[in-house]
């Protein structure tokens, strides 16, 4: 079988923009296996770095193995709001002591989302749209089920996503919650986190927002838009690893008025005071419950160390710079083969990821795994071309559409 290659003209296009890439040198920081052609599943799961390895290790030496129980109370207590702050400060456009680390994304959804329809005990609808990711959904409905609310979804377009006047035509006075992703997991359209924020406020609701899909490829302004609640993954393109932690963003405003459903031990005023009754901790510490993951938050702090470095103006760029290759990819040599393009073209509301459709997608994931190239399939008909821009480069982008290429020519559709 010949070695898949694009036509001379995309492969000059995709080594010039490696060679003009500033961001170009931070690919090596990661491990990149010589078995991986090419990784195009980093909204999924991101790569590690390379420097992770050697702090996981120095960590079981030196802060667990040497320092024991004792490293609680010198330095781990803190780590859930150091790390948070982190998070907020590099990747949310967010004030200190407003962001913590803990639980999974799941637990944190329900966590925030029951804390926020209790704050409005008086309205009955929670608005929300059968688009976003099954999770996100699951805990509305189960919370709706708790607490005797009904959901009132919106039924975007998924190549459009949800528009502030779908917002805007579902939201009244009975409007205690609206949930929504920022970006998309299926088209990675990006929503107007401002205008439908600010058009959940004019109704009187909180809004809390999904950041999985963007938290370290598109950049936000928490704070500027007025943003009340959010979640997020740290395994996708903040490279936390499998199973890594959550982030749980609180404004400094509901801080008070907001009770979290899960009292922990960790939530309290006085971890170590053993009392009979649950007095909750002051500001964002009082949204985290159990023990948590100390040794997960490492390498999502490497990622962040790195991002930061980097510049998210600059990430932000660079991953519209890939995004828009694939499609150029796309559009000149897959499209003859019954390729369509489902995610926005419009760069300003396009996420991390391009989702190319057709029919024999499935057959074609499969045998791009196969061969050392790793994008993701969604049903029915979707492949996710997932682009971590720290870690990906223009070349391992080009040689991996080259394989979906020459698969598609070789596997008829249905």
């Amino acid at each position: 079988m010949p070695e898949p290659r694009l036509p001379e003209e995309l492969v000059d296009l995709a080594a010039e923009l490696d060679a003009r890439d500033p961001l170009a040198g931070y690919r090596s920081e990661f491990v990149l296996p010589d078995g991986v052609l090419a990784y195009l599943d980093g909204n999924s799961l991101g790569r590690p770095l390379r420097v992770t390895g050697e702090r996981l290790a120095r960590f079981v030496d030196d802060e667990w193995g040497e320092r024991l129980i004792r490293a609680w109370d010198e330095r781990w207590l803190d780590r859930p709001t150091a790390v948070g702050d982190l998070i907020g400060r590099v990747v949310l456009g967010a004030a200190p002591g407003q962001t913590v680390v803990g639980d999974s994304t799941t637990v944190l959804l329900y966590k925030l989302v029951r804390a926020a329809v209790d704050a409005r005990p008086e309205r009955t609808e929670i608005v929300a749209d059968t688009e976003n990711f099954p999770t996100d959904r699951f805990v509305l409905a189960s919370v709706a089920a708790e607490t005797g609310r009904t959901i009132r979804w919106i039924e975007p377009d998924p190549a459009t996503g949800v528009q502030p006047a779908e917002v805007a035509a579902v939201l009244s006075d009975r409007t205690a919650l609206v949930l929504l992703s920022h970006v998309a997991y299926k088209s990675a359209y990006v929503a107007d986190l401002s205008a439908i924020t600010a058009a959940a406020h004019g109704a009187g609701a909180l809004v809390l927002w999904d950041l999985s899909h963007s938290a370290g490829v598109v950049e936000t302004a928490l704070d500027a838009a007025d943003v009340d609640l959010a979640v997020g993954c740290s395994y996708k393109f903040l490279n936390g690893g499998p199973g890594g932690p959550a982030f749980g963003y609180v404004a400094r405003r509901l801080q008070d008025e907001l009770v979290q459903p899960i009292t922990g031990w960790m939530g309290h005023a006085e971890p170590f005071a053993m009392g009979p009754d649950y007095v909750p901790a002051t500001g964002i510490r009082r949204f985290l419950s159990g023990t948590p993951p100390i040794l997960s938050m490492i390498p999502v702090e490497d990622m962040l160390t790195l991002v930061e470095r980097a510049g998210m103006p600059a990430v932000r760029a660079k991953s519209v710079a890939l995004t828009e290759y694939a499609i150029t990819v796309a559009d000149r040599v897959l499209a003859p083969l019954g390729v369509v393009v489902a995610s926005p073209r419009d760069a300003a509301t396009r996420g991390g990821h391009v989702t190319l459709e057709h029919d024999a997608m499935k057959t074609v994931v499969e045998e791009l795994w196969r061969r050392g190239v790793i994008p993701d399939f969604r049903q029915p008909r979707g492949l996710r071309v997932g682009l971590s821009p720290l870690s990906t480069s223009f070349g391992e982008l080009a040689t991996a559409l080259a394989h979906v290429r020459q698969i598609l020519a070789e596997v008829p559709c249905g």
